[in-house]
């Protein structure tokens, strides 16, 4: 395994935080925090980030040591995350992972993970169940996660977060940098998406040894 040189930047804010989620795990030790680019949306790039064992990755991923948290990008989004930052909005227990990145995907080339066209005809509701189906919902299930559709109020959409989703402390990230940038895109209706997940009551398989 390579450590090819900062790829992110990692306030001590953020870095406090992604500490925070994983001390919960009893082995904490093993894990690193994982970010990668999962598709395009809107001309920005969605992302999921979560933890994972440190010794999955391999010597093209790149593998950045904060102190004692490990940060790993696939090899596949290290030119899309080069020069971005991860922050921390609001306070440790209730703040969420922040990443800003300055990268945009390029016009000319085909988009990553690109997805068909959809049917996005019919009443609000029906076109943000068909974007969580098609788009979303694929994207997650890969660590586990769905994201289901509880109402939808004048501008806002009401999720609930299931599965790998349900209790994970990187669910405001995958909420905020993905689901919601995919959602306000394909159904211009919703400006903003609140996550109603019951998380006290869910069991995260990223605190766990991951299971792949």
């Amino acid at each position: 395994m390579t450590d090819q040189g900062p790829v992110l930047t990692v306030t001590g804010a953020a870095r406090e935080k992604a500490l925070w989620f994983r001390s919960r795990d009893p082995n904490a030790e093993q894990l690193a925090l994982w970010l990668e680019v999962t598709g395009v949306s809107g001309g920005a790039y969605e992302y999921n980030m979560y933890l994972q064992l440190l010794d999955r990755a391999t010597p093209e991923d790149a593998v950045q040591h904060h102190d004692d948290l490990p940060v790993v990008v696939p090899a596949g989004s290290i030119d899309a995350l080069r020069g971005a930052t991860l922050d921390r909005s609001g306070d440790l227990e209730t703040g969420g992972i922040l990443l800003d990145n300055p990268n945009r995907p390029p016009s000319a080339s085909p988009a990553v993970g690109s997805k068909p066209p959809m049917d996005l005809s019919g009443d609000v509701p029906q076109r943000v169940l068909q974007v969580l189906e098609r788009q979303i919902n694929p994207s997650i299930a890969s660590h586990g996660g769905r994201a289901e559709l509880v109402a939808v109020e004048d501008d806002t959409a009401y999720l609930r977060l299931s599965g790998g989703c349900q209790g994970c402390g990187m669910a405001s990230v995958t909420l905020n940098q993905g689901i919601e940038v995919a959602l306000r895109e394909a159904v211009p209706e919703i400006a903003k998406v609140v996550d109603v997940t019951d998380h006290a009551a869910g069991t995260n398989p990223y605190f766990e040894t991951a299971k792949k």
